[in-house]
C-alpha cells in the first residue's frame, strides 16, 4: 500500500510545451513586450529608485530615503496640482463616457453615408493635440468665436482660459472632444456585439424603447463601459499637452495639473528626484482608483 502511494506521488504531471500556433504568436508579441520593458518598466522601476535619492546634473545621485517624499506631502503646490487634476477628472470622465456613448448611438444607426461620419467622428483622435490645442486656444480666446457665439444671445463674453473659474473645465471640454472618437468606437463595437434576439424578446413583452434601452442594452454594455471609464480616467490624470499649449498651467496655476507640476519640478527646477516621488505618486492614484473601479463595476456585473 506504502509503496502505491510513493508511486503515485512520483508521477508528475507532464509539462505542457507551447505548440506551433503558441510560439507564432509569441513571436509576434515579442517586439512589443521588448519595446514595453525597455520603455515602460525600466524607466517606471528607475524612477521609483530616484525618489528616494537626490540627483545633481553632474550625474551624482545621493540616498536620501523619504525626504522626497515628504516635502512633496508638505508642498502646497503639489496639493493644488492634485486638486486641479482631481477637477480636470471630474468633469472629463463622465463627459467623456457619457458624449461618447450618445455618438456611438449615433454611429449605430442604419444611414446612408454613416460611414463617412464615423470617420469624421475619429478624425479628433489622430489630429495632433498641439495643433489642436493651439486652434482651440484660438476659439475660447477673449475675441475668439466662442464669445461671439454666445454674445449673439446676448451672454457677455467668457473669459473661458483667462479665469481661474472656468479655465479647467475649458480644458475639460477640450480634452473630451478630443478623446471622444476614440471611446465611441470601444462603445460602438461593445453595441455590435449584443445579440439583436434581446431587444426582439423585450419588444415582445411589451418594453419600450427606453425600457430596452436601460434594461437590456446598458447592462449588456456594463464591461465595455468600464474599459471607457478607466482608460478616460487615466489620460484624464495624465493630462498634460492641452495644458502645456493651452495655458502654461495658468492662470496663477489655476490649470496647474499634477504632471504639469511633475514636468516643472524635473525639468525646469531640475529636481528629479522630487519629481521622480510625484511621478510615483500619480502612479499609485492611478492604479488604486482605477482598481477600485474595476472591483466596483465587477461586483456590479456579478
Amino acid at each position: 500500500m506504502t509503496a502505491l502511494i510513493t508511486n503515485t506521488l512520483d508521477v508528475q504531471p507532464p509539462r505542457r510545451r507551447l505548440g506551433r500556433p503558441s510560439r507564432i504568436a509569441f513571436l509576434f508579441i515579442a517586439p512589443y513586450l521588448f519595446f514595453f520593458v525597455i520603455f515602460r518598466i525600466v524607466p517606471a522601476l528607475a524612477a521609483i529608485a530616484l525618489s528616494f535619492g537626490s540627483y545633481s546634473i553632474s550625474g551624482k545621485v545621493d540616498f536620501v530615503g523619504i525626504e522626497n517624499y515628504q516635502r512633496l506631502f508638505a508642498d502646497p503646490l503639489f496639493w493644488n496640482a492634485l486638486g486641479v487634476t482631481g477637477l480636470y477628472t471630474a468633469v472629463a470622465v463622465p463627459g467623456s463616457v457619457v458624449f461618447s456613448l450618445f455618438m456611438a448611438q449615433l454611429a449605430n444607426r442604419s444611414i446612408r453615408g454613416m460611414r463617412v461620419y464615423r470617420t469624421l467622428f475619429f478624425l479628433p483622435v489622430v489630429t495632433s493635440l498641439v495643433a489642436a490645442g493651439l486652434v482651440w486656444r484660438w476659439i475660447l480666446s477673449d475675441n475668439g468665436p466662442a464669445n461671439w457665439f454666445v454674445g449673439l444671445f446676448g451672454v457677455p463674453p467668457i473669459p473661458w482660459l483667462t479665469s481661474g473659474d472656468t479655465v479647467v473645465q475649458s480644458l475639460a471640454i477640450v480634452g473630451i472632444w478630443g478623446g471622444f472618437g476614440y471611446f465611441m468606437l470601444i462603445i460602438l463595437a461593445g453595441l455590435l456585439a449584443i445579440p439583436a434576439e434581446f431587444d426582439e424578446a423585450a419588444k415582445v413583452d411589451g418594453a419600450n424603447a427606453w425600457q430596452r434601452y436601460w434594461h437590456v442594452t446598458l447592462p449588456q454594455l456594463r464591461p465595455t463601459l468600464l474599459v471607457v471609464v478607466i482608460l478616460s480616467f487615466i489620460g484624464s490624470f495624465q493630462v498634460f499637452d492641452l495644458i502645456y499649449v493651452m495655458t502654461s498651467g495658468g492662470p496663477v496655476r489655476s490649470s496647474y495639473s499634477l504632471v504639469f507640476f511633475l514636468y516643472d519640478q524635473g525639468f525646469h527646477y531640475f529636481d528629479f528626484g522630487f519629481a521622480s516621488a510625484a511621478g510615483v505618486i500619480l502612479f499609485l492614484i492611478t492604479f488604486g482608483v482605477s482598481a477600485i473601479q474595476r472591483r466596483v463595476f465587477g461586483d456590479n456585473q456579478s
